[in-house]
């Protein structure tokens, strides 16, 4: 098996994670990988806002949590968080967005980092705070949010993956 699929079938969520901040250069590679997915007509919709101040953290899990409902850290602890917006006027931008969550995913995983997508993007942005939040940061544009990826050293070895189910595949011919 080429290494490419090892990585496909070893990736697992991570919902653990140690406090140890990424190192630059392989937290740089993971962003490059998710700048390299594919987007609709190859317009590049999405956006990566990279969040490593604790702080800034802290206030988007605090938000996240509310959203959900819940007084529990929705980012299980990870350090780091990488949020994926995407330009609203593109037809395909929750795809695009989708695939740059997941080319960082796999790139994480094939660097020995441990990541989870973790949802409510969408509602976080569309709220008074996270529309703040982009402001403070100075970044202008339609965006909505389409997902985070958190990230970090897995405080415990991933499980094993679920089996596949039997109809997952239909082949005709």
């Amino acid at each position: 098996m080429n290494e490419t699929l090892r990585t496909i079938l070893s990736r697992r969520a991570c919902r653990s994670f140690k406090p140890d901040l990424i190192p630059e250069d392989i937290l740089q590679q993971i962003l490059e990988a998710g700048t390299y997915a594919a987007t609709g007509m190859g317009r590049q919709s999405p956006i990566i806002i990279m969040v490593t101040d604790k702080k800034l953290r802290d206030e988007l899990s605090a938000l996240n949590a509310k959203i959900m409902g819940t007084k529990m850290d929705p980012f299980y602890g990870a350090p780091e968080v990488a949020i994926v917006l995407a330009d609203k006027n593109r037809p395909t931008h929750v795809y695009d967005g989708s695939l740059v969550l997941g080319n960082m995913m796999l790139a994480a995983e094939s660097l020995g980092i441990a990541s989870c997508w973790i949802h409510r993007a969408k509602e976080e942005f569309e709220l008074p705070e996270g529309k703040a939040i982009l402001e403070k940061l100075e970044i202008k544009g339609d965006y909505e949010g389409i997902g985070h990826c958190i990230l970090g050293y897995a405080a415990k070895p991933a499980g094993k993956a679920a089996p596949r189910k039997k109809d997952y595949i239909y082949r005709i011919g």
